[in-house]
């Protein structure tokens, strides 16, 4: 392995707790680095990503961060989720210390062909099956990002003609300086308003994804998102569509094990990246119909007493928790849908979640956060809301409201950091409590 950064002073900025920041520490410390990983969270709220890296030479600044760290370093790695304003950044750029992320420096570093995958819902789904079809041809393709795996872990395994799947957040896009061979834009809908200023914003930012790409570069785009009309006249390389009210029977869709009306633009999306490659219609139908999907995505945990429970804690904005909705809906037709919903809010809207909730929701199980309080005042008429303050008692009121043939929901429309350290931290409790229910 090529030591780019041997002796080098790197600064990680945020572990956090979904594995990249530990792909990040372990990446330097194998290039010879002199590591010290800086985050406001404790050493006990860490103790799972600290556990990991318990094999190597690390410094820790913990619960805290010191002016001291951005100074003397040679590279800051900023984890995502922290925001360009940060004074601790300002420090660092008063010192003229160099700021980076991890995925900037992959796309500096690599040398692989990479597909780049954005949009408000649907990342994780999308970037699964497209690695999945791609597989199936070329074998040595890789997916990271913001999936939970640092794509620098892949930097000295990957090859020239290898491919790269990257799932991108907004917060990721924003530090970009390249953008991918092949770009993907899912959707655009309302999300992160505590972070940016505007929906404007937080569009800016998503466009990042195609910014700096090239005429011989592709841009996939969702003819059914009014946004995309706009992109496509700003792109500058070649422009795909996809679409679900006009699909082409080219590759068949039906018999699925991945369920949900939403999921079927999620698809398409990944559809049309595969025919890019020129991939056999047969392979891609063979993938799409075993596909299951992804953990925390409308899961099935477990059935009992004939009640089946499903984690879907990755829906953290309303139009997530809709689409779900209407998914289970469709699918269990004679079932009553018991929803465990709320948290803080990012900013956005739930006056249409509340209108679907008394439309097709039995019994709602409300998680506490402002959020929760949103959502309570647009339903000051729909009696059956049920207070909780843990995920356990959630588990378990809903377990008392349950009668068999009930689907029983975590779909929360919201963040999740005032009582659990992630939505992943969410949907593991929930999966814990489930599954201790007998």
């Amino acid at each position: 392995m090529k030591q780019l950064f041997k002796g080098k002073k790197v600064t990680i900025m945020g572990l956090g707790l979904h594995g990249g920041g530990v792909g990040i520490a372990k990446f330097f410390c194998l290039q010879g680095a002199d590591v010290l990983v800086t985050d406001l969270k404790t050493k006990e709220q860490l103790s799972v990503s600290i556990e990991k890296l318990k094999k190597f030479k690390i410094r820790y600044t913990l619960a805290k961060h010191e002016a001291e760290d951005f100074i003397t370093a040679d590279l800051i790695i900023k984890n995502p989720d922290v925001s360009n304003s940060s004074p601790y950044l300002e420090i660092a750029r008063k010192n003229n210390v160099e700021i980076e992320t991890d995925v900037n420096l992959f796309f500096k570093l690599s040398k692989a062909f990479i597909i780049g995958v954005t949009g408000t819902k649907g990342k994780s789904t999308v970037s699964s099956l497209i690695y999945r079809i791609l597989k199936a041809k070329y074998g040595r393709v890789f997916l990271a990002g913001n999936i939970g795996v640092s794509p620098l872990e892949l930097l000295f395994k990957i090859k020239k003609n290898d491919k790269v799947v990257l799932e991108l957040s907004s917060f990721e896009l924003e530090d970009l300086k390249q953008s991918p061979n092949i770009a993907l834009i899912i959707n655009i809908m309302e999300d992160h308003l505590n972070r940016y200023a505007t929906m404007s914003d937080y569009i800016e930012a998503k466009k990042i994804i195609f910014k700096y790409q090239k005429k011989n570069d592709v841009l996939v785009l969702n003819n059914d998102d009014p946004l995309s009309k706009i992109f496509a006249k700003e792109a500058k390389s070649k422009v795909y569509f996809f679409s679900e009210k006009e699909r082409e029977p080219e590759v068949k869709i039906d018999n699925l094990k991945l369920f949900g009306r939403h999921n079927l633009s999620n698809i398409l999306a990944a559809v049309a990246v595969a025919k890019i490659f020129k991939i056999p219609s047969k392979t891609i139908e063979k993938i799409v119909k075993n596909f299951k999907g992804v953990p925390n995505r409308q899961e099935f945990i477990k059935e009992i007493n004939g009640v089946k429970y499903f984690n879907d804690t990755t829906a953290t904005i309303p139009e997530a928790t809709i689409a779900a909705i209407y998914s289970f809906s469709e699918n269990f037709p004679n079932s009553r849908l018991i929803l465990i919903c709320g948290g803080q809010n990012k900013g956005l809207k739930y006056g249409e979640l509340s209108k679907v909730i008394k439309e097709k929701i039995e019994e709602l199980v409300m998680l506490p956060g402002n959020a929760s309080d949103k959502i309570k005042e647009d339903l000051s008429e729909y009696a059956k809301i049920n207070e909780v303050s843990s995920m356990q008692d959630a588990v378990k009121k809903a377990k008392e409201l349950a009668k068999k043939g009930d689907i029983v929901l975590l779909s929360p429309a919201s963040a999740s950091f005032n009582i659990f350290q992630n939505e992943f931290d969410r949907g593991e409790q929930f999966n814990k409590f489930v599954r201790d229910l007998k």
